[in-house]
């Protein structure tokens, strides 16, 4: 029998390009549409049947944890990772691993929006760190890593056919097997791992925006609007 599948919201960023909109409220608690963006993705990994859930919070966390309390009225079961300041992606995951369990778990920023069904990671669960990538947007033509498509492998190589890594992903806690309790990004040790050949990765070419800034909000909600009366 496999084991709960948990998954962990990244929600403890400043949100430095969305002020003014997060000088009062962290940046998860912005309204997309009719309600906050973090609550599409739970709503979204419930769908799924991924119902244990990790959030962690510095910025004016207490009214993440105020709105979404224990997860009950969501049908989820949240915990919550609290950050005095916050520990970066890296940083803010391996502080949360004693929530996590020893199994692969799934992982989203806070501040993206998809319609990406969770539950092909769930089905993927054989792949140990397996992320979501996506075509490159127009705020980051370069990309981030190169998706081998016969193999589905992921490389950090100098290339034209680089993709953008999404911000979802399955992760195997097992990553930060040599990590410390410090504030450190999760790219260096992704691309340790693509050395090693032992990080997949897939297409996505669903609905995907990186929800950075004001206008990519207004973006946002505009399609929203179109979405709804098409």
């Amino acid at each position: 029998m496999h084991p709960v599948m948990k998954a962990m919201i990244l929600a403890a960023g400043r949100g430095e390009r969305m002020r003014s909109l997060t000088d009062a409220m962290p940046k998860p608690l912005l309204k997309a549409g009719s309600k906050p963006l973090i609550l599409y993705h739970i709503e979204a990994l419930r769908r799924a049947g991924i119902i244990d859930l990790v959030i962690n919070h510095a910025y004016r966390g207490e009214m993440i944890v105020n709105f979404l309390g224990d997860g009950a009225d969501f049908g989820v079961n949240i915990v919550y990772s609290e950050e005095a300041s916050a520990l970066e992606t890296g940083g803010g995951i391996f502080k949360a691993l004693r929530y996590l369990g020893g199994s692969p778990f799934v992982i989203v920023n806070g501040d993206i929006w998809t319609d990406y069904d969770f539950s092909q990671l769930k089905e993927s669960s054989v792949k140990k760190t397996h992320l979501v990538m996506v075509n490159n947007p127009a705020h980051h033509p370069g990309g981030d890593f190169v998706l081998q498509p016969d193999t589905g492998l992921l490389y950090c190589t100098e290339s034209q056919e680089r993709l953008t890594y999404s911000g979802i992903a399955l992760i195997d806690p097992a990553l930060f097997d040599s990590c410390q309790a410090v504030r450190f990004p999760l790219g260096p040790l992704l691309k340790s791992a693509m050395a090693q050949q032992w990080v997949t990765g897939e297409l996505y070419n669903g609905v995907w925006m990186d929800i950075g800034t004001p206008q990519r909000l207004v973006e946002l909600n505009r399609w929203l609007e179109m979405s709804a009366h098409s």
